[in-house]
């Protein structure tokens, strides 16, 4: 019995994980874990079999609950069309030793967009200087920043209620046409700052809700797992590049043995063909690739 109820009671909290309240961000942090939870299963099969225990059949609940969850990320999604503009996301690690191998490592992905959060003096002039050549438009605004092949018009600070800026909106004059493009910085993903995550979350939802423009690209380090229930604040046009294109869980932090996804390339009006995660020196995050048909 005690095998039967540890099965129940983990496939409810695979399957109701965004239902359990949110006290003192608990909620938020079992979000983030939910994907993991699927490890358990074979730890109570292993106990039913040392127990010898009859209902080890029970496991079959919370693996089918995971699965159905869960398991469409495994399943391939790459279109069969070939991209024409390919964006990267990279959160640089304030505490960055070696910023330019990070701007050497976003340079060889041949991007033509790159978004970068957690800008310092010495990142800047980094990724300007490794850049520079191939991507001569730029915008920075607080400790975000984004480099570009194509020009730049029409950059502003987006407000995400923490006194200082780690938000910025800017227009790209593609061949295929103008395409906005944000790049945000969220609050950390601590108990202490889940509060203030949640509001900046809620002025960029806002910011990309009274959005007009027809295409729009978001990078950033959103400090959001896929699977906290915090992303449905985000506008439902906002449509996560993983949702049409990619496959595996995608998982961004840490950089050295990933176990979430905080980096996320939201886009609208654009078709995405492809996104993969990239691993770059010197940072704590992996960075984010998605190629899109403008």
């Amino acid at each position: 019995m005690v095998i039967v109820a540890a099965a129940g009671g983990l496939a409810l909290s695979i399957a109701g994980h965004t239902m359990i309240p949110d006290i003192a961000g608990a909620g938020t942090l079992l979000d983030s874990a939910a994907p993991w939870l699927g490890l358990m299963i074979p730890l109570l099969l292993v106990a039913g079999l040392v127990l010898q225990a009859r209902t080890t059949l029970a496991m079959l609940i919370p693996a089918l609950v995971w699965c159905l969850v869960f398991g469409a990320n495994l399943l391939p999604h790459a279109s069969a069309a070939t991209g024409n503009m390919r964006v990267v996301s990279q959160n640089l690690y304030a505490s960055n030793d070696n910023p330019a191998a990070t701007a050497a490592d976003l340079a060889a992905t041949n991007a033509d967009v790159v978004g970068v959060q957690e800008l310092t003096d010495p990142g800047r002039r980094a990724i300007a200087t490794v850049l520079g050549d191939d991507h001569p438009h730029h915008a920075t605004i607080g400790t975000v920043g984004v480099w570009s092949r194509y020009p730049i018009t029409e950059v502003d600070r987006v407000d995400l209620g923490l006194g200082w800026t780690r938000a910025l909106r800017a227009r790209l004059h593609t061949p295929h046409g103008p395409i906005e493009v944000y790049v945000v910085h969220l609050p950390s993903l601590r108990p202490e700052s889940i509060d203030q995550r949640n509001q900046a979350l809620d002025e960029l939802a806002d910011a990309l809700r009274t959005d007009n423009s027809s295409r729009a690209i978001v990078l950033g380090d959103f400090n959001t797992a896929s699977s906290d229930r915090a992303m449905q604040r985000l506008p439902s046009k906002a449509r996560a590049v993983r949702q049409d294109t990619g496959s595996g869980f995608g998982f961004t932090w840490p950089a050295r043995f990933p176990l979430v996804r905080l980096d996320h390339i939201l886009q609208w009006g654009l078709h995405p063909t492809d996104t993969n995660t990239i691993h770059t020196r010197g940072t704590d995050h992996r960075a984010v690739l998605a190629d899109f048909t403008a």
